[in-house]
């Protein structure tokens, strides 16, 4: 067991934190803000002009002159239901996010409104209004109809409850369809509009239901069985996908503008996963197909009937040929297609599909746009959220996010620097893939390179558990092969394919096909429960680092790679260290196996944990020399950043160690720099111009990473949640 004995802390002072190590004094010192120049990962537009791409697109609606109205269920800047042109965002309509408001998953426009398929609820009954909000208990799904040439500007057709009030306002633009008790879902399925009439996708209520386009007003229904997406022909007849909601294959069904089911031989291919659908000018049925084709499927009539007469897209879409490689026709978990009067086509992908709720946000948000010949006219991608990166360590300008990977060049202007390079969660290969089945976002990435080869660590959004994953880039192309899993609570992991009860698990894919066979998981009989915690490092020696609370510190020690090449961690392989002093509560702890050197962060009795701020890594930072000897020797103390009180707050909650330095983040994206031998700050980073001197809230336990360049140079990311992308910082000291 480890003992301490600690008479002084031994350094350094935090300007920002107003306070010297072994002082109770207080002093006020300028910011010294470090020369770095600031560029991102991940999103067609930095916020330097005030757009963003969205981070997730389930539904689109084309103009005959080629503008894309989007929607979709989330977008973390409220930029749900947007507008896009010639591979720029124009603006968005707002009012679907906050507020109890948030999106939808279908849209369609006419000559003068959009009509957004939303959600409003009432923030567990904290917001009362007759007619704004649903009372508590319940949630509405229903239309928002804005005008179409400025879609933040509601277009009514009723009065206002209070027409100061902007959520009156709102309401006075929406349509409520159904009104269900909290957490049922009753979405509308889609949407299609003429001039006169507006046509919706009832789809928990079986039917299709008809409006009058000004008034709002109901004028028939027609039963369709769990009705999807509508496409409006030129003849004015509707093309529908039924059995949208539990079935896996949805069927094309043809109707009169009067409801009557025309009687026509519509056959999809056996494989097929229809999720939206929309007619061109020459009448042919264009079928977004989400299955393994991964392809835009053209159906024209012919003889009576209509038959397959092509396909825009490469079959298997992004996982054809090299898996995960992204370019042009390389399609990846379609949600949308569209045409305008040129013939152009346009299809919205988000990674995985229109109907898996918000792991879409997670996967990448693209919207491109194609010439009648196939070429790609212009493409927008918001590819990143609640995720961060880390430079691969085998390829100097190649980094790692939970899911993709990105090549650098960094001659090249900011925003300019990076290219797409591969997506690595592979659904119909490993469809076992945690991605899927653990939480709502892919995780935020250490890549490691053992015995040669490399590997990606990507622990959650709550730093619950581990996921671990290989390389075979000769047969798998960018796939990340799941490897390995460090479980924690089990609620959090209940999902995962054959996992025993309880959590507090490992798996390791001991027969190498990818899955999670229910004899390859070992249950934790240590003794010791691991689950709970914020502090996940994995060192470059491999071993995994656990910091749990007032529990202490845990090493998996790394044992070397099976015959299938997962690397090996046991409980039996496992060191426990108790809290150090003079630490009450700990947070993260971070090794590095060169200098036999620890840097740990948390409480002590003097700075005290506050149960208000959780996912922060604590209010003191301290360096242990000779950590592995019988006596580790204590070599500095920084009192770290911590006013709480302040707008915005300015606490670290996260932390790295590269090169010569220690890098930790503020919640709203300042990144403080300390020499990693004497504790001193040098200064801090903050967003530029580039992105319009903002960044969004830092929202997870490793949302910092460095690396540092054979130049000197220093490369920093920092998770950017706001408006879908990674921050990279450069600086050179």
């Amino acid at each position: 067991m480890l003992r301490f004995t600690f008479k002084s802390w031994l350094a350094v002072t935090a300007c920002v934190a107003g306070m010297a190590a072994g002082s109770a004094s207080f002093s006020v010192c300028a910011e010294t803000v470090l020369n770095a120049k600031t560029s991102w990962l991940g999103n067609s537009f930095g916020f330097g002009d005030g757009t963003w791409a969205q981070i997730n697109i389930t539904a689109i609606a084309v103009t005959p002159d080629g503008k894309v109205y989007t929607n979709a269920p989330w977008d973390e800047s409220g930029a749900e239901a947007s507008v896009y042109q010639n591979g720029k965002m124009l603006g968005f309509a707002g009012g679907t996010h906050g507020w109890g408001n948030g999106g939808g998953n279908a849209i369609a426009v006419n000559r003068k409104y959009a009509f957004v398929a939303i959600a409003v609820g009432n923030e567990k009954g904290r917001l009362v209004g007759q007619g704004v909000w649903p009372e508590k208990g319940k949630q509405w799904f229903g239309i928002s109809r804005r005008q179409i040439a400025d879609p933040k500007r509601v277009a009514p057709f009723q009065p206002a409850a209070n027409s100061a009030d902007p959520h009156a306002q709102l309401a006075a633009g929406f349509l409520m369809m159904n009104e269900e008790p909290t957490g049922t879902s009753a979405e509308i399925g889609g949407l299609a509009a003429n001039d006169t009439t507006l046509y919706a996708a009832n789809t928990a209520r079986d039917r299709i239901e008809v409006y009058d386009a000004e008034s709002m007003q109901r004028k028939a229904t027609w039963s369709v069985h769990e009705p999807g997406r509508i496409a409006l022909a030129a003849d004015g007849t509707l093309w529908v996908l039924s059995g949208t909601r539990n079935e896996r294959a949805p069927h094309v069904e043809h109707y009169a503008a009067t409801g009557q089911r025309i009687d026509e031989d519509f056959t999809l291919p056996a494989d097929a996963v229809a999720v939206d659908l929309a007619v061109d000018a020459q009448g042919r049925i264009l079928i977004a197909d989400n299955g393994p084709r991964q392809q835009v499927l053209f159906f024209t009539k012919r003889e009576g009937r209509y038959a397959e007469s092509g396909a825009l897209g490469e079959r298997g879409g992004i996982f054809n040929g090299v898996a995960g490689k992204p370019g042009p026709q390389r399609f990846n978990g379609l949600t949308g297609v569209g045409v305008d009067a040129r013939g152009n086509v346009y299809v919205s992908t988000n990674g995985i599909g229109p109907r898996y709720e918000p792991i879409g946000a997670g996967l990448g948000a693209t919207l491109e746009s194609y010439a009648a010949d196939g070429k790609q006219n212009w493409q927008v991608q918001g590819l990143l959220f609640v995720d961060g990166a880390w430079i691969d360590p085998a390829r100097p300008d190649s980094v790692y996010t939970g899911n993709k990977r990105f090549e650098l060049d960094l001659s090249k202007p900011a925003g300019q620097d990076w290219k797409y390079a591969g997506f690595l969660s592979n659904r119909f290969r490993y469809p076992d893939d945690p991605v899927f089945h653990t939480d709502q976002y892919p995780g935020l990435p250490i890549a490691r390179k053992l015995k040669g080869r490399t590997f990606l660590y990507l622990t959650d959004m709550y730093a619950d558990h581990l996921k671990i994953y290989r390389f075979d880039p000769q047969h798998e192309g960018e796939t990340a092969i799941p490897s390995g899993f460090i479980a924690g609570r089990e609620r959090a992991v209940a999902k995962v394919p054959n996992a025993p009860p309880g959590g507090d698990w490992m798996w390791r894919d001991t027969n190498g096909d990818g899955r999670f066979n229910a004899d390859e998981f070992t249950p934790n009989t240590s003794g010791t429960k691991l689950a709970g915690g914020w502090g996940w490092w994995v060192d470059t020696a491999g071993d995994i680092w656990r910091t749990r609370d007032n529990k202490g510190i845990y090493r998996f020690r790394f044992g070397g790679l099976d015959a299938k090449g997962n690397p090996v961690y046991s409980y039996s392989n496992l060191t426990q260290y108790p809290v150090p002093q003079p630490f009450t509560e700990l947070r993260r702890a971070i090794y590095d196996p060169a200098t036999d050197t620890l840097y740990v962060s948390g409480y002590t009795s003097d700075a005290p944990f506050d149960h208000g701020f959780w996912k922060e890594v604590g209010r003191v930072l301290m360096r242990y020399d000779h950590w592995s000897a019988a006596a580790p020797v204590p070599r500095y103390t920084i009192v770290l950043p911590w006013q709480t009180q302040s707008k915005p707050i300015v606490t670290i909650i996260g932390l790295t160690v590269e090169g010569q330095y220690l890098f930790g983040v503020e919640p709203v994206g300042a990144v403080h720099v300390w020499d990693k031998d004497s504790g001193k700050e040098l200064g801090v980073i903050r967003p530029g111009a580039e992105v319009g001197r903002a960044s969004g809230w830092v929202d997870v336990p490793n949302g910092i990473s460095a690396a540092q360049r054979s130049n000197g140079e220093y490369l920093i990311f920092v998770e950017e949640d706001a408006r879908g992308k990674v921050m990279m910082y450069r600086w050179k000291p």
